[in-house]
């Protein structure tokens, strides 16, 4: 990985119904994220927020989706940011804001690779369309948006479509998926380790496999971490909690082994939403979960 890091906060909570995940970047930050890296040795630029505003929250006609030009708009201005970012060889560290950013930071950072590989460390596959969402909430859809499916407006944000490859993806800690989402794993091979495989297998062995699936078919894999693939009880903080999630060991563990793979070359944070926290549990919670990602040893 890079030892220069920029770090850019989407402060969005457009994606979806439940306000607050807006302040998820003031919280990690609060938690200490610059210094906890700078510690580690990283010269980090903290390049703040993109500017999301307070737009009135309407439904498309047209699509039935909830705040859809909000929603793209944030998402191409992240991703003008992403890309920079990327252009000045930098490691890009995304804070979250609901899961939709990652449409945006998806699309500044998988134009530098031929086979971006993706896990995606979520409760959620995060993989309905406008035909198959329940709600009509965007930050159901950003890896689905990702791999070319879905709205138009969010497929072509950035210029190109798709930005991933069904095969370059890796789903860890899913719980909760809707009936389209399960179909779409199955029609297209979407490797998923759900909270069955990790009782099952243990960690240890979900991440051996995941890497050494992603080592052989990619060149750079993008980490998007939702937090609420935790279980409440470890992050309460989150906009759609679902019981019976990963452990905080558990997911340390998992961005150990992250970091000695060497595999990651860029990273976000997404759905800490501190009106939902416990003094900040969630937010600190992401800052040691990135200190261990990115290479934070205890001896």
């Amino acid at each position: 990985m890079k030892k220069k890091i920029s770090i850019i906060g989407a402060p969005m909570d457009l994606g979806q119904l439940r306000r607050g995940v807006d302040m998820g970047p003031s919280a990690i930050r609060y938690a200490g994220i610059v210094d906890r890296l700078e510690r580690i040795g990283y010269e980090v630029h903290d390049w703040g927020d993109i500017q999301i505003g307070r737009p009135k929250l309407v439904t498309d006609p047209k699509t039935g989706l909830r705040n859809l030009e909000a929603v793209v708009n944030a998402n191409k201005r992240l991703a003008e940011k992403v890309d920079e970012i990327m252009e000045n060889g930098h490691f890009p560290l995304v804070l979250g804001g609901d899961h939709s950013i990652a449409i945006g930071t998806l699309a500044g950072v998988s134009k530098y690779y031929d086979r971006l590989g993706v896990i995606w460390y979520d409760a959620h596959g995060d993989l309905n369309t406008v035909e198959t969402s329940p709600s009509g909430n965007i930050h159901g859809m950003p890896l689905a948006a990702s791999l070319g499916l879905g709205a138009k407006e969010l497929v072509e944000i950035g210029g190109y479509s798709p930005k991933i490859k069904s095969e370059n993806i890796v789903i860890i800690g899913a719980r909760s998926l809707d009936p389209g989402e399960k179909q779409l794993i199955k029609e297209k091979g979407i490797k998923v380790y759900t909270m069955h495989e990790i009782d099952k297998l243990g960690m240890p062995r979900v991440m051996e496999e995941t890497i050494s699936y992603l080592k052989e078919r990619t060149d750079g894999v993008h980490l998007s971490l939702d937090l609420d693939a935790l279980d409440p009880l470890f992050a309460p903080g989150v906009g759609t909690p679902v019981v019976g999630g990963l452990g905080y060991r558990e997911s340390n563990l998992a961005m150990e082994m992250l970091a000695e793979s060497g595999l990651i070359t860029s990273a976000e944070f997404v759905e800490v939403n501190p009106i939902l926290d416990e003094r900040n549990k969630t937010g600190i919670l992401a800052v040691d979960l990135m200190g261990s990602l990115l290479g934070e040893q205890l001896l």
